[in-house]
């Protein structure tokens, strides 16, 4: 049996918290941010979770961070 490789685009992107919530970043926040409002720019900064209904799709991904 071959081992389980892991998804290394998810794996820059995603992130394993200790109680096994999935943290990622907010999209939008690269550049063009002189035209984004400050309140908007603010509310990218935190990081958000992964949606429910993409969880299961996010931990076949990485089966090795669990």
């Amino acid at each position: 049996m071959p081992k389980i490789k892991t998804h290394r685009a998810a794996a820059k992107r995603l992130k394993v918290t200790g109680s096994g919530k999935i943290v990622r970043t907010h999209a939008f926040k690269r550049h063009q941010m002189t035209c984004k409002a400050r309140k908007a720019k603010r509310q990218l900064k935190p990081a958000g979770l992964v949606d429910s209904a993409n969880q299961v799709r996010a931990r076949r991904m990485l089966p090795n961070s669990l």
